[in-house]
């Protein structure tokens, strides 16, 4: 979508357009299938313990695809091959089973706590403590660590100031441990988590074990590009759902991975290929319709913004997975799978350009969230869209001023090419709503507006129904996983007009640009449908603990909590 431009003009700076739509990438190696799955999921062991599929299609030294023992091959779209899941997962190696017996005791204790905490300690845990100035007075203190030696010098306990010094949630407090502590002293323990659910103190830890290294030539420790045998281990806690925290940690790690791989291991092939890789592991089929069948199977506007793109493994696809069964209720998630934008014709500049491998943020958003659904086996008849293009720049690239027909018979005025998501998006929304569906949710890095109204951490949604953006509200603030919403305001519907077409597929003037790409979505989704749109960053832009810059699955939980607890 657009970036915001900006030229110097006597001095000044004059802000052309704000209405971005973020940027977009995905998690693949030379081995498309095994890749984002295995790697996002499992590794050395991968989520995919198999994973050795045909087709690898670059061939870059030092990334060949890597093929476990079981070496279990995979029927793309059929769900054959699943027998063999990794169910430690690629953070997996940061946890071990058992009781504890000898593990190592981190005790979490809030600021306020802390001095009556430190009064229970021995008299030589009290002088280290003193020695080393560690206190929890400071507004950042959540986080903070102490590792403390018993009279052996071994590691005796760990403290941890708990709590939610950045506003993202205490439970991230956990989240530095696992690359920071000593993994030689050995495993660990939450002795205590002050207060802190253990699910959500296991995914902190969980978390805190990702990195992305596929790109670097020197490996991690144990000589692989994952980052098992990087990080501490935890003894899984007491209570802990630990199938659950496992599903939202993987769905995490493909998603990140999918969004942080450049954009040349990520073709809307690739896409397809990592797609139909997820769902085969459930048990779900896939397919795809590519190229110039878009148009048989009418999918125009798909069709018209990627037509641009090189042949082959860019050339356009509308990805459909389907998993469940179908006498539940239809849930249907759509996601945009823009694997990268240059802008078309109406051209990004350079530093625009430069991170829209994340342009397929909400598509990697949407295929996190079916993974974290079929893991759980939720009673729904689950359904996944992903019109995945690149807006390229060629002789047969979509023009400013042309007019596209979609799915529905609405045409659209193309006052920028820069504004494509919603394009692509429009027809797999009139598809949602042909399958009847009791809630379609989409995502999509849509628009920059979004951004400046609430920065890039807290995804915008809009919702048609008031009991489900009540309900996701108050489900995001729980999880700790914000979302916020913004109205669909009728008012500035008519900034979408066109003297030529139904509409334009930009607004006029730079206000307001969330909104009115919303507005432009809403035309696409059938008159009572339940329909809750998000638009996302989906990108770290720097790093703190358990959320490393790169990508990243901002909203998955909420609406995962969404779809579990059927509000709708």
């Amino acid at each position: 979508e657009q970036t915001p431009r900006i030229m110097a003009m006597s001095g000044r700076v004059l802000l052309l357009t704000a209405s971005l739509g973020c940027a977009s990438a995905f998690m693949l190696s030379p081995a498309p299938l095994s890749t984002a799955l295995a790697r996002a999921v499992g590794r050395p062991n991968p989520l995919l313990r198999s994973a050795s599929l045909p087709g690898s299609r670059m061939a870059r030294p030092g990334l060949a695809p890597r093929v476990s023992p079981a070496g279990v091959r995979m029927a793309v779209g059929t769900g054959a091959g699943t027998e063999a899941v990794d169910k430690r997962g690629r953070f997996g190696q940061g946890f071990e089973q058992g009781a504890g017996a000898g593990a190592i005791p981190i005790e979490g204790v809030r600021g306020e706590d802390f001095a009556g905490w430190l009064a229970q300690q021995d008299g030589p845990t009290q002088a280290f403590v003193a020695a080393m100035n560690f206190s929890s007075k400071t507004d950042d203190a959540g986080g903070k660590h102490l590792v403390i030696p018993g009279a052996d010098m071994k590691v005796s306990k760990v403290v941890v100031i708990v709590g939610d010094s950045d506003g993202y949630g205490d439970f991230y407090s956990f989240a530095a441990l696992p690359s920071s502590l000593p993994k030689s002293a050995g495993t660990y323990k939450f002795a205590s988590l002050a207060g802190v659910d253990p699910d959500k103190a296991a995914l902190a830890w969980a978390l805190g074990c990702y990195s992305y290294n596929r790109y670097k030539s020197k490996k991690p420790e144990n000589g692989d590009d994952a980052d098992a045998g990087a990080t501490a281990k935890l003894v899984w806690p007491e209570g802990c759902n630990a199938a659950a925290v496992m599903s939202t940690a993987e769905a995490t790690f493909l998603c990140r991975d999918l969004i942080t791989t450049p954009a040349e291991d990520c073709a809307p092939g690739d896409l397809q290929d990592a797609a139909a890789a997820l769902v085969a592991l459930h048990g779900g089929a896939s397919s795809a319709i590519v190229g110039d069948d878009l148009l048989v199977q009418n999918y125009p506007q798909v069709h018209a913004v990627g037509r641009g793109a090189a042949p082959g493994k860019h050339a356009p696809r509308v990805i459909k997975m389907t998993w469940g069964d179908a006498s539940d209720p239809t849930v249907v998630l759509v996601g945009k799978g823009v694997t990268f934008d240059t802008g078309g014709l109406d051209i990004k500049p350079a530093a625009g350009m430069r991170q829209m491998k994340k342009d397929m943020g909400g598509s990697a958003i949407v295929l996190g969230l079916a993974h974290m659904i079929m893991s759980a086996k939720l009673k729904v008849n689950l359904v996944v869209i992903i019109s995945a293009v690149e807006n390229a720049i060629s002789a047969n690239a979509f023009r400013p001023g042309d007019v596209l027909t979609a799915r529905n018979g609405l045409t659209s005025e193309i006052g920028n090419t820069d504004a494509e998501g919603r394009l692509v998006l429009a027809d797999a929304l009139v598809h949602a709503c042909e399958l009847s569906p009791a809630l379609v949710i989409d995502a999509a890095t849509l628009t920059g507006a979004a951004r400046v109204a609430l920065g890039t951490d807290v995804p915008v949604v809009f919702v048609n129904d008031e009991a489900i953006a009540s309900a996701l509200g108050e489900l995001s603030a729980i999880e700790d996983d914000m979302v916020w919403r913004l109205p669909l305001f009728k008012g500035y519907a008519k900034k979408l007009s066109s003297k030529v077409a139904d509409m334009n597929n930009i607004a006029e003037g730079g206000y307001g640009g969330a909104i009115t790409a919303a507005l432009y979505l809403e035309k696409f989704v059938a008159k009572g449908t339940k329909w809750v749109h998000m638009d996302v960053m989906a990108y770290n832009t720097a790093s703190r603990p358990g959320r490393p810059e790169g990508g990243e699955a901002m909203g998955m939980r909420a609406l995962y909590k969404l779809v579990e607890a059927r509000k709708w």
